[in-house]
């Protein structure tokens, strides 16, 4: 395999300083975006105990195509992403933050990736802020997804537009059946006729999902 497009792309960071944090958040950014822009949900979810970690992808994208492609449309540039977020996950560990200290949270394709990545690495995290995304692969899947182990009832947050034309709300639901069936506790909330944005009530019920 070629090597990792996503691995030598800047890493920003934010909040409090990673040698004194007691929490850390994974911000994955959206296509044609960058880690500077998503990089504002530290602000907008501000903890006094976090330091937030925005890897950029490589052309601003983390994967070429639909994230409802045939898995194989968007290989290898799917596994480098993967690999990219798992590289953060486990630099976290090394310097002793437990796997329930770590938060994942993405926009559009970030948030779909930080589902897929959380759905093939089954751990209890933090939590999981899904913004406009779901799990990777064709709707068409003749076999549904479980968990293979459970989340020992890590928040998940998903919200989305019944309206967003990147993504089906067949997925939006199946991504909330998946974790739901492997024990999280799943927040799904359906904005009727959403823009493909985040809102305030989902910045709100993430904010009580960090402070809970």
């Amino acid at each position: 395999m070629s090597a990792n497009i996503h691995k030598d792309q800047p890493l920003l960071k934010a909040g409090i300083p990673i040698e004194e944090a007691k929490r850390a958040m994974i911000l994955l950014h959206g296509r044609g975006a960058t880690a500077e822009s998503i990089l504002d949900l530290a602000e907008l979810l501000p903890q006094e105990d976090m330091t937030y970690l925005a890897p950029q992808a490589a052309f601003s994208r983390w994967y070429p195509n639909s994230f409802l492609a045939p898995l194989e449309q968007n290989e290898p540039d799917l596994s480098f992403a993967l690999e990219r977020v798992d590289e953060i996950v486990q630099s976290l560990l090394a310097q002793n933050f437990k796997a329930e200290n770590i938060w994942l949270a993405g926009f559009s394709q970030g948030a779909s990736l930080t589902a897929e990545y959380v759905a093939r690495n089954p751990r209890r995290f933090g939590g999981l802020m899904i913004f406009s995304g779901g799990l990777i692969g064709p709707l068409e899947s003749s076999q549904q997804r479980l968990p293979v182990m459970e989340y020992d009832g890590m928040p998940v947050f998903i919200g989305c537009s019944d309206t967003d034309p990147h993504i089906p709300l067949a997925r939006v639901r199946e991504t909330a059946a998946f974790f739901k069936a492997g024990k999280a506790h799943v927040d799904l909330q359906i904005y009727p006729g959403m823009d493909h944005t985040i809102i305030q009530d989902e910045l709100d019920r993430a904010m009580k999902l960090l402070s809970d």
